[in-house]
């Protein structure tokens, strides 16, 4: 007995010179089952694709998807993505040769949540991972079965004769003319259809990735301002303490000039008072007198007027330091202006030039590459670092965690004790809104407002 060709479910792993491995669905479920492991793989993450294959060796659906193996070479244990299911409820992809194919990716995945698992081909011209997997189903390495094309054959019994009056000699050349000007057309139709499609999803790629670092950009600004108003506010303050000081130290020198003084009229009253008992005493102590008086004031002036001489230059150093930090700041703010003012091609120019390192997962944020620059600040704070990836702050990507890890009202009773009523998750750190996506309907801070106001 003949088998008859059939839709077939095929798997197909890429690296950076393409496609590296193609098995059937379910040899992939074998692997997955932890039946064999592939020690080539070891402790990465590999970009493969689901596809569905008919019998003309077409593809009809495409699902781009992440896996990772460990260190022995084996699949991830919890990776579970239901392939099939986003195959058939994909959108519309370019033309393959058999009609547009349905396809699920990052930028365009009908399961909302699953969206952090999936990744985005690369449509560019002599690098399409589109055109690699068609290529690779003609090669048919796999030896699937392939349907027959030769025509059919048609019965003598269902051929039907004209009527004789209606015949007419046919002209061959105007027949083939019409017939290669309606082949052309119909080419350049679907090569037409099938490049806007490409160029769709291409567009819709690069407008996610500038919209991310746009985001990204303008996150990173408003940190650098509020360093800059922060550092601002303590020299303000150091000046002002500075001041003070300046202040107290030319007090405390008009109040030491004034006992000099009164020693000095002190002491004079007591030389008038010796000139009537002693001439040449009196003149000694006078000249002794002067000399230790005129030491003193001189000594007590020359140290104040140096205290004084230093405070001012640490004056003018935090007023030189307070006007480079304003001016740091309007440099920050123009590169914030000149930022949002790129287009998506410097965007996507800078972006070229960096490379992955490090592969981790974090809740909301998923599986984020950390460039060799960034591996410092992630260490230093990995919820942070994700917390930047999610567009959001730290404190709003924790609350958000918290909530992520136990959905449930954290809304106080009179009692002292919580809710604990179980709500729906908030899958996107960006969307909660604390007070309401972690309380349930009777304790959102809404439902309390419009309460009151009614």
């Amino acid at each position: 007995m003949q088998n008859k060709p059939q839709m077939v479910e095929a798997v197909m792993f890429f690296n950076e010179r393409g496609i590296c491995k193609e098995m059937f669905f379910p040899e992939f479920e074998a692997l997955l089952d932890g039946v064999v492991s592939m020690p080539e793989f070891a402790d990465e993450q590999m970009r493969m694709a689901y596809l569905l294959i008919n019998p003309r060796l077409m593809i009809r659906a495409v699902v781009f998807f992440y896996l990772d193996f460990d260190e022995k070479g084996a699949a991830d244990s919890g990776w579970n993505l239901p392939l099939r299911h986003l195959a058939d409820n994909a959108g519309r992809g370019p033309d393959m040769g058999a009609g547009p194919i349905r396809l699920a990716c990052r930028s365009q995945c009908p399961v909302s949540w699953h969206q952090m698992h999936l990744w985005d081909p690369s449509l560019a011209p002599g690098k399409n991972d589109l055109v690699l997997l068609r290529d690779a189903v003609r090669r048919n390495a796999l030896g699937m079965l392939v349907e027959d094309d030769s025509a059919s054959v048609v019965m003598p019994e269902r051929l039907q004769m004209v009527a004789e009056e209606t015949w007419q000699a046919p002209d061959p050349a105007r027949a083939a003319n019409e017939k290669l000007a309606e082949q052309k057309d119909q080419e350049h139709r679907l090569k037409t259809a099938q490049l806007i499609k490409q160029q769709r999803l291409r567009i819709s790629t690069l407008g996610k990735q500038y919209e991310e670092e746009v985001a990204r950009l303008k996150l990173g600004i408003a940190e650098q301002q509020r360093g800059a108003q922060v550092e601002i506010h303590k020299l303000q303050h150091a000046l002002r303490q500075q001041e003070e000081l300046n202040a107290t130290l030319k007090k405390q020198l008009v109040e030491q000039g004034a006992n000099y003084q009164k020693n000095r009229e002190d002491m004079t009253q007591q030389l008038r008072a010796l000139e009537r008992h002693s001439r040449t005493e009196t003149d000694i102590l006078r000249a002794q007198f002067e000399g230790e008086l005129q030491a003193k004031v001189a000594a007590a002036v020359a140290e104040l007027k140096e205290q004084v001489a230093i405070r001012d230059m640490e004056l003018a150093y935090r007023t030189e330091q307070e006007v480079g930090s304003q001016r740091e700041l309007e440099r920050v703010q123009r590169e914030r202006d000149e930022f949002a003012s790129q287009g998506g091609e410097q965007i996507l120019e800078r972006l070229s030039k960096l490379g992955v390192v490090f592969v981790v997962y974090h809740p909301g944020a998923g599986h984020l590459t950390i460039p060799l620059q960034d591996i410092a600040r992630y260490q230093d704070n990995p919820l942070s670092y994700a917390a930047a990836k999610c567009f959001v702050t730290e404190a709003q990507y924790r609350q958000w965690l918290a909530h992520y890890q136990q959905p449930v009202c954290e809304a106080v009773l009179p009692s002292g004790e919580r809710c604990a009523t179980p709500i729906d998750r908030v899958e996107t750190p960006s969307r909660f809104v604390l007070g309401d996506s972690n309380c349930c309907a009777r304790h959102k801070t809404g439902s309390r407002l419009r309460t009151v106001s009614q």
